[in-house]
């Protein structure tokens, strides 16, 4: 066995594997040892005896040996396992965790430092607080994604309900003008009089009327819900004129409703006619179909400058309140509605062919004033 004599307390302090320190009470450095000088790039001149002890630590550090340390070391005369950096002389930084303790000496007080570096340690929190982000951005992004998946989920049940309930809709409204078609044909096939003839080619007429309308609103329904809005194509056109020739066929196709039609202003402006014309026919529709029998429906055009209004009145039970504010979706009745008198569509196709021309619609009803459809459109 070696026999040769081991290091002295100077050498083992000297190397040790970690930095070691003195300082007085106002954190001047007393003593330091090699290893720290040789970590921090300092003769040992340059630090014993100069520099304090917050000089070799950041701002932050500062700080924080200020407000918590030093107050820590009062209390309790030991701290372990700081983390802080320390400054070099070429003005890097190192990660370090520091072991500090105060002594009394000399009618004073010392303080005991040992420094460790922290290089894998801080290389270890700083990937661990990486993947902590990255965890938290990922259960963020999932959170989003479910939400999203969610609302897909919704919509997508929605829109199968939403078809399914206008399937039936639709089937049942179809029914019946083919009824009425069918009906007439075989009437016409027995031989009947000539007044029964011509009542039931009428009649005819008129379901065939009718499956055309639907078919129409449901092309126009298709085409908005789709997101491409409904076609029209504006030109300078006198609404004046296109809503007169208008409300004469209305009174064709209802005659059992006395309708009025009246203007004031001028009837000039840029707009599509036939899809105006559409508007006005479905509110008269509805008009005939909910306003009291044998009460004047009545179509006013005004011209105001910049803007065409146009006002489609009728008396009668007034609109529920709850109901004013979905009256433009889709597929919305009252609750007295017959199901065979349109499937829904009529206001919303209103309200898009209006959205087309960048206008506006609304509606009020009351008992005493009665219900009022209100098309706001620009002449320009």
């Amino acid at each position: 066995m070696d026999t040769a004599p081991l290091p002295g307390v100077q050498a083992l302090y000297e190397g040790a594997p970690c930095g070691l320190l003195l300082a007085d009470a106002d954190g001047r450095l007393l003593q330091v040892n090699d290893t720290l000088c040789r970590w921090l790039g300092f003769e040992r001149d340059e630090m014993a005896g100069k520099l304090r002890l917050h000089e070799l630590l950041t701002m932050g550090g500062r700080i924080f040996y200020q407000t918590h340390l030093q107050p820590l070391l009062r209390i309790q005369a030991s701290v372990a396992e700081v983390k802080l950096e320390l400054r070099r002389k070429d003005g890097r930084t190192i990660p370090v965790m520091v072991n500090m303790a105060e002594r009394p000496w000399n009618g004073g007080t010392l303080l005991h430092a040992a420094v460790f570096v922290a290089e894998d340690r801080h290389k270890y929190e700083r990937e661990l607080l990486l993947q902590r982000q990255r965890l938290e951005e990922l259960a963020q992004q999932h959170a989003r994604d479910q939400r999203e998946l969610d609302g897909a989920r919704a919509q997508a049940e929605d829109r199968a309900l939403f078809a399914e309930q206008l399937v039936g809709m639709v089937s049942h409204d179809i029914r019946n003008p083919l009824s009425v078609i069918h009906m007439s044909a075989v009437l016409l096939e027995r031989g009947v009089p000539p007044e029964q003839q011509k009542a039931a080619v009428a009649r005819t007429g008129r379901a065939v009327q009718r499956v055309q309308h639907l078919i129409a609103d449901l092309l126009d329904f298709t085409q908005a819900r789709l997101g491409r809005g409904i076609g029209v194509k504006k030109e300078t056109v006198d609404l004046h004129q296109a809503i007169a020739d208008s409300v004469a066929e209305l009174a064709i196709a209802f005659p059992a409703c006395t309708l009025r039609h009246e203007r004031s202003g001028d009837g000039a402006c840029f707009a599509d006619a036939n899809r105006v014309v559409q508007a006005v026919g479905n509110l008269v529709a509805n008009a005939a179909t909910h306003g009291a029998p044998g009460e004047p429906i009545t179509v006013r055009g005004e011209g105001e400058g910049a803007r065409f209004r146009i006002t489609v009145h009728n008396l009668g039970k007034p609109i529920p309140p709850e109901l004013l504010p979905h009256l433009f979706e889709p597929m919305v009745r009252g609750k007295d509605a017959d199901a065979g008198k349109g499937v829904g569509l009529g206001l919303y196709i209103v309200r898009e062919i209006v959205r087309a021309h960048g206008g506006q619609v609304h509606a009020s009803s009351s008992e005493q004033a009665g219900t009022a459809f209100t098309l706001v459109l620009p002449c320009t």
